[in-house]
């Protein structure tokens, strides 16, 4: 009777870790290991922010810590202290405007812009490598060697404008534009000079300055100079 208690107590107990969970971006996942964290930080990673979200703990101590993960407490605090460290993680203090007391709490904003950067110069090789010429082939001109350098240009000229690393999402626009829509280089660059000439730097104002002038049968820098100047000019009237 008491096995058959026990085994309802594990069902139970199954049923509320499936009905509760931790969000974790399922990018920091794939990027851990290139920012440097090995298993065992992740897993310490992973263990603050199951304290947080699932028991409202923002400061887990090491001793905390160090009972989940099967440490000893001296090995979860040089964790701790090394993440700090290396800006992956920080402590920030709040006082209670009530009580004055100091909270702290845990924040790994900075592991967080670290895997999102990582994952924007993975998927910029990615692109790069679909770029390179197939084995075999060999460029018999100095124009053929250019065309492909010009993609990973258009990704810098990009990152440029937007001062920042792109991410993958934009990667793949960028990439849909040059294999999908054919559009020339020439011509993304000019409507990201027009994008930041109207003070509208985003990708979805890029992608309808290219669809326009597609429309209108645009194919080169001079002709979109020409639209765009129509354009303004119909405005102005």
């Amino acid at each position: 009777m008491k096995q058959d208690l026990w085994k309802a107590y594990a069902r139970g107990m199954a049923a509320a870790m499936n009905g509760g969970s931790v969000v974790v971006p399922a990018g920091l996942l794939r990027a851990y290991r290139g920012v440097g964290l090995s298993d065992a930080d992740m897993m310490l990673m992973l263990q603050l922010m199951l304290f947080r979200q699932a028991e409202g703990v923002d400061f887990p101590t090491p001793e905390q810590l160090a009972e989940r993960l099967g440490i000893a407490p001296k090995t979860a605090h040089g964790q701790l202290g090394r993440l700090i460290k290396e800006g992956l993680l920080a402590i920030d203090e709040e006082a209670d405007p009530v009580s004055g007391i100091v909270i702290e709490r845990y924040n790994w904003t900075g592991f967080l812009i670290r895997g999102a950067e990582w994952l924007a110069d993975e998927a910029r090789r990615s692109v790069g490598a679909e770029r390179e010429p197939q084995s075999g082939r060999t460029p018999g001109a100095a124009q053929d060697a250019a065309e492909w350098t010009k993609p990973a240009d258009l990704y810098t000229a990009f990152e440029q404008e937007f001062g920042r690393p792109l991410s993958p999402m934009e990667c793949e626009t960028i990439s849909a534009w040059v294999d999908q829509d054919r559009y020339p280089d020439e011509l993304i660059r000019f409507a990201l000079k027009e994008a930041v000439f109207a003070g509208k730097l985003h990708f979805r104002y890029i992608d309808r300055i290219l669809i326009e002038w597609s429309r209108n049968r645009v194919t080169n820098t001079d002709e979109a100079k020409a639209h765009t100047q129509k354009f303004r000019n119909g405005r102005g009237s």
